[in-house]
């Protein structure tokens, strides 16, 4: 019997996101204080007061969810597992949750991944949309020869694809023809884990470059293998690698009920991934986190 530390992905956020904690504990107030020294500016604002629509920003939201997870472990001061992972920039998270990378190198490769996520795909030349209740198999043979990617393998009959804004679309309708229930365009301002990312990839293996990734204490379940990693080198690569690949969640959540792993414990904004490892892995008893 083992457990695992889980943190939330692009999406999770909402405004007002950590705001008590920050009133009421010492421990987490420091790391949204950390955060804003990082970035040399006050991002803490933006995140408890919005508005909304500058908080969604990729280059706020991901150090935003981040420094609200880490807010929240650190509040709670429990011990840390023997696993963790997290869902696309939750990886980040996941690894300052193990002491690999700091607070403040997390923040501020997020806040370079997002400008280069934005730099990568102009406004209007891409998209990301779920696809529901349609066999992964099918949809890869569908984005197959087009410029549209699987970006997240999130759980049996949900899959999110991104691309090219025209190729995106034209799979949403093939998607539909095929039997989806459902194929929607994600409130996403840049395409994610896809082929239009691959400026984005350069961009990050540079700023890797220039931070230190220390063994992580913890075992991290990695988005490129959904396999345990612990390389400082292979994990480096493995985040330069998601930019432009999908997020192998689903198969991640079966590889942590192979390992044994019994209790799944999900820190940060939201329960997203609560609620998918239900429909992935009922043997997992996943929960969030109480503080």
């Amino acid at each position: 019997m083992s457990s695992i530390f889980v943190f939330p992905g692009q999406g999770s956020q909402s405004v007002g996101m950590g705001r008590e904690l920050y009133e009421t504990n010492a421990a987490a107030r420091a790391v949204f204080d950390e955060v804003d020294a990082a970035l040399g500016e006050k991002l803490s604002e933006l995140i408890f007061n919005g508005p909304m629509e500058d908080l969604t920003l990729t280059r706020n939201v991901q150090p935003a969810i981040m420094a609200t997870s880490i807010a929240m472990l650190r509040a709670a001061n429990a011990a840390l597992p023997e696993y963790v992972a997290g869902h696309s920039l939750g990886e980040y998270t996941a690894l300052c949750a193990a002491d690999a990378i700091s607070v403040g190198d997390a923040a501020r490769l997020l806040r370079a991944r997002g400008d280069a996520m934005q730099a990568a795909a102009p406004a209007g030349t891409g998209l990301t949309a779920v696809v529901i209740g349609l066999d992964i198999d099918v949809l890869r043979q569908i984005c197959a020869g087009t410029d549209a990617d699987v970006a997240n393998d999130n759980c049996p009959g949900q899959v999110v694809i991104s691309g090219e804004k025209g190729a995106v679309e034209s799979v949403m309708t093939a998607a539909r023809e095929a039997g989806a229930r459902r194929a929607m365009p994600l409130a996403l301002s840049v395409p994610v884990h896809c082929r239009m990312q691959e400026s984005a990839a350069n961009a990050m293996r540079d700023a890797l470059a220039n931070v230190e990734i220390k063994t992580p204490k913890a075992i991290l379940i990695a988005n490129k293998t959904a396999a345990p990693m612990t390389d400082p080198d292979e994990i480096k690569e493995a985040l330069v690698y998601q930019m432009t690949h999908g997020v192998r969640w689903r198969e991640s959540v079966l590889k942590m009920h192979e390992l044994g792993i019994t209790d799944m414990i999900e820190v940060g904004p939201g329960n997203v991934l609560t609620g998918l490892a239900g429909r992935i892995c009922p043997d997992i008893n996943a929960k969030k986190m109480e503080i």
